[in-house]
């Protein structure tokens, strides 16, 4: 794993922490400190790809970005990118296709959803979580999605809010198709 540094114009790939820590000791403006060494000792040690800025001054950063690129020109032209799942882009771009597959059968579906209800005794209402788990016959998740809110709607009062399909308050499990009968 190499380090791409870059402070304003001056930019270096290099292929250790001891290398970035040489490139940034050159720079005036940084004033390398053992914590900031050691901060960069464990960056490049970790398993975090995002990018890691640090601050000289006010609005003034240096970052660093881990790359699996070989030189600059491969750094420069994007050669050498994680692949998609490993990010938290690819992550959501797999949960998307996730819930578009299609295949027939029974979903449980769980949603976490904030529904509406009337504060006894004082004629208030109220958003109260709610925990919602249901067994459906769907052809995807999404399908199972939607067949559990538009359940729900026809129940609770039109005020409650659902989560979004792609959020972290909708989980669903395909069961399989049940065994027809001889």
């Amino acid at each position: 794993m190499n380090l791409y540094l870059r402070y304003f114009d001056r930019e270096a790939l290099v292929n250790s922490a001891d290398e970035a820590i040489a490139f940034l000791s050159e720079i005036d403006e940084i004033e390398m400190s053992p914590d900031l060494e050691n901060d960069i000792r464990e960056y490049a040690a970790s398993d975090v790809f995002y990018p890691k800025r640090y601050k000289i001054r006010p609005r003034v950063y240096f970052i660093i970005i881990k790359t699996e690129a070989a030189n600059m020109q491969d750094f420069k032209e994007k050669r050498a990118v994680r692949t998609a799942p490993n990010t938290e882009k690819g992550r959501a771009a797999t949960t998307i296709m996730k819930l578009n597959e299609e295949r027939d059968g029974w979903y449980e579906g769980t949603i976490d959803f904030k529904r509406v209800q009337l504060v006894p005794g004082t004629s208030k209402f109220q958003y109260r979580d709610t925990h919602f788990v249901a067994i459906v016959r769907a052809m995807s998740g999404l399908d199972c999605y939607n067949r559990i809110v538009d359940h729900l709607r026809q129940r609770v009062d039109d005020r409650s809010q659902f989560p979004s399909v792609k959020g972290k308050n909708f989980k669903f499990r395909y069961m399989g198709m049940a065994k027809e009968s001889v």
